[in-house]
């Protein structure tokens, strides 16, 4: 009881090693715990022993709702079902209480899940316009113009750099800057649950969130506009970099770009270097057996004195 923090079952057969272990402590045969406590009545009255004696007590509604305030602070971080179970039998046995049935438990992580998720997303739309969220529920709609809907379209922006792609990422961040969404929104929850509600706006197709209850679909909704305006961002960014770096590459012949800090260096390969000085050396001592002496370049004698 002390070990396991509850009683055992009715019918239950404990490992053999643990009975043999006891038997050991007690001096009897191990097999003599099969005509152990046939009667209720004797494994009632030997439990409530135990209980006084280790100073243990049936769990009361006061610890289960501790449990719950347990399990539901635990699900900030996430819906992780190890976490919410090892903080729901802490708290009982905190409380010197019993462990409930594995029902009991379960039941009791599972609510203190769903009230950490509801809770995470009224606060995350608190504030924001009825007219607003009609508009985002627009967003799994079907629309015409492009025959999809606004929130696959927005997800399935192009990650090839090109200048048509480029096109295409700044028609999805001006629609998103139109939603006017408060990127700040996010600090309104904690990391873990908002990083649990990306991952499941994530895997969740335009269909699959128009069943959803109003609270959980604009929830989400607002948190995938959200990460999808820093992404963009940020690809708007590395698309402008990669394409100024092509440009570069056109206008130069360069095919090496070396980036240092801020500032954008191109430079040639080493082997293209060396190669590039031996033939002109070779072209200009050509030039020279020829009898062309224009071709020959001159040494500058500050060059020298330098060297």
């Amino acid at each position: 009881m002390r070990q396991t923090g509850r009683l055992l079952w009715d019918n239950e057969q404990p490992p053999a090693t643990v009975i043999k272990y006891l038997a050991g402590q007690l001096g009897i045969d191990a097999r003599l715990y099969a005509l152990y406590a046939h009667r209720v009545q004797t494994r009632f009255d030997h439990s409530r022993s135990l209980m006084a004696n280790l100073g243990l007590r049936t769990a009361s509604r006061d610890d289960r709702r501790a449990a719950l305030v347990a399990a539901i602070d635990a699900a900030a971080n996430g819906d992780h079902r190890l976490p919410i179970a090892t903080a729901v039998i802490a708290e009982f046995r905190k409380r010197n209480a019993l462990l409930p049935s594995l029902h009991s438990i379960e039941k009791i992580g599972l609510g203190g899940r769903a009230i950490t998720r509801r809770r995470a997303e009224k606060e995350l739309v608190e504030g924001i316009p009825p007219e607003r969220l009609t508009l985002l529920d627009r967003l799994l709609e079907v629309d015409p113009a492009i025959a999809q809907t606004r929130f696959h379209w927005l997800r399935s922006a192009p990650d090839a750099p090109s200048a048509s792609n480029l096109v295409g990422l700044t028609e999805r961040i001006a629609f998103l800057r139109k939603l006017e969404l408060d990127p700040k929104f996010q600090m309104r929850i904690s990391s873990g649950r908002w990083d649990q509600m990306i991952r499941e706006g994530n895997a969740t197709p335009a269909w699959l969130a128009n069943d959803f209850n109003a609270s959980r679909r604009h929830a989400l909704i607002v948190a995938q506009i959200i990460k999808l305006g820093q992404k963009l961002t940020d690809d708007r960014r590395l698309f402008d970099r990669l394409l100024e770096l092509g440009a570069v590459r056109e206008l130069t012949g360069r095919t090496t770009f070396r980036i240092t800090g801020s500032r954008t260096m191109t430079e040639a390969s080493p082997s293209a270097k060396g190669s590039g000085r031996r033939g002109e050396r070779r072209s200009d001592c050509q030039s020279a057996r020829n009898g062309d002496p224009g071709s020959v370049r001159k040494r500058d004698p500050l060059i020298d004195l330098g060297r």
